[in-house]
């Protein structure tokens, strides 16, 4: 496939050794400072860009017809926006806030977990997340993917970055240097804590996991997400 990385920041060039691994070719790279470029060529484009930029790099891909996958993160307040542009244009998207492997068995591990808990409310549920300092956004997408999938299950109305009020699911986001990805959800009672967690090594499995994707959906149209990908649920 010839790949457009829309984003060449450390997860771009991430995503361009995989991708180059695996027999694709890298046909455009666009940064922060590109101002104007073309989809020519392009069989799919993958963006990891800022959240400022990726609504408007989504829609010039759907617009053009270049299937598209996302993995950026703090412009999801649009995301409906984008899948009624997909579905206006006959368009092809999948966003993730997460593309690691791991991390998406670990959602269904933590949507279990949470089905397991109802009926004990002894227990008061927490999120920790850990990410590298240039990380823009906090809480990280996956750590709200995780509090809505335990929102689905439980009586929780919100999270919250603040002190949590009842009905409320505490986050702490911590920004650590060098810190690939860590989420970690635990209930806590008075007798005693149970925790899940996920801790990424190296942004390699997040690279992969966007190229897996990227070679699952360059050749159908409609909206997905990794669920899909991996045949989950």
């Amino acid at each position: 496939m010839n790949i457009a990385l829309l984003g060449y920041g450390k997860m771009g060039k991430a995503i361009e050794k995989i991708a180059i691994q695996r027999g694709h070719n890298i046909v455009l790279k666009v940064s922060r400072d590109t101002k104007i470029y073309t989809l020519d060529n392009v069989d799919i484009a993958i963006d990891f860009s800022l959240p400022s930029t990726a609504f408007e790099n989504i829609s010039q891909c759907i617009k053009q017809r270049t299937p598209v996958i996302s993995g950026t993160t703090g412009w999801l307040e649009k995301y409906n926006d984008i899948i009624s542009l997909c579905n206006q244009h006959n368009g092809t998207f999948l966003y993730a806030s997460n593309f690691s492997l791991g991390v998406n068995i670990f959602f269904e591990v933590n949507k279990t977990l949470a089905k397991l808990m109802k009926g004990l409310p002894q227990y008061d549920v927490n999120i920790e997340e850990i990410h590298h300092t240039q990380k823009l956004d906090a809480p990280s997408g996956t750590a709200i993917t995780l509090a809505e999938q335990i929102m689905n299950q439980l009586d929780y109305k919100n999270w919250t970055l603040e002190t949590p009020k009842p009905k409320e699911i505490g986050i702490l986001a911590k920004r650590i240097e060098n810190v690939p990805g860590t989420h970690e959800i635990n209930y806590e009672s008075e007798v005693d804590t149970i925790s899940i967690k996920h801790a990424a090594h190296s942004r390699e499995g997040f690279a992969l996991g966007a190229v897996i994707a990227a070679e699952w959906i360059h050749d159908k149209t409609g909206v997905y997400t990794m669920k899909d990908v991996l045949n989950i649920g």
